[in-house]
């Protein structure tokens, strides 16, 4: 079957158009003067500056960062040790269960993750009284739960790339595993943690559904806010901080992409 490369760029072009126009848009009408959403009266930075002075949407916001921020370092340590786990400690005993608990994260439809979550945490403030009250805390160990597999499947392929030779002739020279996991070894897996904590971080503060179970009254996203605001009515709000994130989320995407293709050129040399 012979190809045809106008009918192949004109396809790739029509799959393009169709998901990032509409983004393309949104972004061109939170410039608008207008408070109808879908009618352009003129270029105005007006809703970005009532953005700001929103105190709903800001502490949602910083919330969302703090819950980001700390999900994504505590999935990181714990995706480093998993990940440690199944690319140099061969068999063992449990490894089946290991590899399943990560796994089972990334195929399990949220909203199950997030009713039992839900129901862990009410089942434990029943029995010893803790969380109390679900909020900040409660939040971040059910983002960092599903993280976790993320990070722990980037270190691993990562473990998989390196050369086990490094750190047999950090053993030779007389390192303790300790000393040659932290001068060796660490030091090669920093493109891969870096860019497993952007992709925990990033999926910590799009996340709706799971932080709509695990989060209090008291305790309200970005996400939650803006899904609450969408239902009572379109606000130009909404198209600025829509903008505003896919801004934050380019940035952490090629960082993302940078970091790794430094790895993957520095595991090559």
């Amino acid at each position: 079957m012979k190809r045809n490369p106008p009918v192949l760029l004109a396809a790739l072009g029509f799959g393009y158009a169709f998901l990032y126009l509409p983004v393309l848009l949104l972004i061109v009408f939170s410039f608008n003067e207008s408070r109808l959403v879908t009618v352009w009266a003129g270029f105005s930075t007006r809703w970005y500056g009532e953005l700001a002075r929103n105190e709903r949407i800001l502490d949602a916001a910083w919330l969302s960062l703090g819950v980001a921020a700390t999900s994504a370092t505590l999935a990181t340590l714990l995706g480093l040790a998993g990940g440690m786990a199944l690319a140099r400690f061969g068999r063992f005993r449990g490894r089946l269960l290991l590899t399943g608990l990560l796994a089972a994260p990334l195929v399990m439809p949220e909203v199950l993750s997030g009713l039992s979550l839900l129901l862990l945490f009410v089942s434990l403030d029943q029995m010893i009284g803790w969380p109390g009250e679900r909020g900040f805390l409660t939040i971040v160990i059910a983002h960092a739960t599903f993280a976790t597999a993320y990070v722990a499947v980037i270190v691993q392929a990562r473990l998989r790339l390196l050369d086990p030779a490094l750190e047999e002739a950090a053993h030779d020279l007389g390192a303790p595993p300790g000393r040659a996991f932290l001068g060796v070894t660490l030091p090669l897996l920093v493109p891969a943690l870096a860019a497993g904590w952007l992709l925990a971080f990033t999926l910590s503060l799009d996340d709706l559904v799971i932080a709509s179970f695990t989060a209090g009254p008291g305790a309200t996203t970005l996400p939650m806010v803006v899904f609450s605001s969408v239902r009572l009515g379109l606000s130009p709000q909404v198209n600025a901080l829509a903008s505003l994130f896919v801004l934050a989320a380019l940035l952490l995407v090629a960082a993302a992409l940078w970091l790794t293709r430094r790895g993957a050129s520095g595991t090559r040399r």
